[in-house]
């Protein structure tokens, strides 16, 4: 599969502590859907058979449901809603929105119960309705794959989320490390773990995934610490993508990554992961530096 990323607005009504997307919402409005039917032509047209709603919270959007609609008839294959979930707490919405053509559903839980999530996204009431959603998604049968984002607050609940997830009966599930951009950025004196001080509670929480055989993934995690788990390591799976932003358009979101969004230090061209492996998000080393990651020799 080949894949486009549209951010069709950043409204959204959690306002997470470690959002990358900052304060977006504040100055951008929803993209005009002649805009957004355009990018899924033109990516259509280039070969991308998979499309992901994102933002800011997709569902928001004024006309979420007749964009949905147009990427259907247009020939998508798989068309993802990257979501809070919370409005998939009211069943009529899950069936417009399968309705209209999606096929795949990707809410992000942050906690194992409403303090946790709830205190990340800023949000009372949050956790119970992306639950609701959740829920509501799998009883109509659908894909789910869920997002957890890892910061200091959560990191030690990684296994309770995972058995959360597994318990729900969801499809998939990732841990991604937090981007320390946006909002993440504004907090990470507090808000940034190290990776070292927290790996056990990643691999325990993929090892309640991988038993009950689901799919899981973590990501921005280098190859040097996932010792044992490089199966499971999202970039080498990512497909190949094209994001329409705001204003710019990014052509290889994998490229963009090795170039502009990761880093890498000298040391790491002795790792016989090297040419697979993209690095921590640039920002974390400009934190914690680099001792914690060590080339594995072949």
């Amino acid at each position: 599969m080949e894949r486009v990323d549209i951010k069709i607005g950043f409204r959204c009504n959690n306002r997470c502590k470690f959002c990358v997307q900052g304060d977006k919402r504040n100055y951008l409005a929803a993209k005009d859907r002649k805009e957004v039917k355009k990018s899924l032509k033109d990516a259509y047209s280039r070969g991308k058979d998979e499309v992901v709603f994102t933002g800011g919270e997709p569902t928001l959007h004024p006309y979420f449901l007749d964009l949905v609609k147009y990427a259907k008839e247009t020939g998508f294959k798989e068309i993802q809603i990257q979501t809070n979930g919370r409005l998939f707490a009211y069943n009529d919405f899950c069936l417009k929105t399968i309705r209209a053509g999606a096929t795949q559903f990707s809410p992000a839980v942050h906690g194992p119960d409403a303090r946790i999530h709830d205190f990340l996204t800023s949000s009372k009431g949050s956790f119970v309705q992306t639950i609701k959603g959740i829920k509501n998604l799998k009883k109509l049968n659908q894909y789910v794959l869920t997002n957890t984002v890892i910061t200091t607050t959560n990191a030690k609940y990684l296994p309770q989320i995972a058995k959360l997830l597994v318990d729900l009966g969801v499809n998939q599930y990732q841990f991604a490390f937090i981007h320390i951009g946006g909002r993440a950025a504004e907090n990470k004196d507090w808000i940034v773990p190290r990776k070292t001080k927290i790996l056990k509670y990643i691999k325990k929480g993929l090892d309640i995934g991988i038993k009950a055989n689901r799919k899981v993934m973590t990501e921005a995690i280098p190859y040097c610490l996932m010792r044992g788990y490089e199966d499971y390591i999202a970039e080498k799976v990512i497909p190949p993508s094209i994001v329409y932003d705001a204003g710019f358009v990014v052509e290889d979101y994998a490229q963009y990554r090795k170039d502009k969004g990761k880093a890498k230090r000298p040391d790491c061209q002795k790792c016989k992961y090297y040419q697979i492996c993209e690095g921590p998000w640039k920002e974390y080393p400009e934190i914690f530096g680099w001792d914690e990651f060590k080339p594995v020799i072949r």
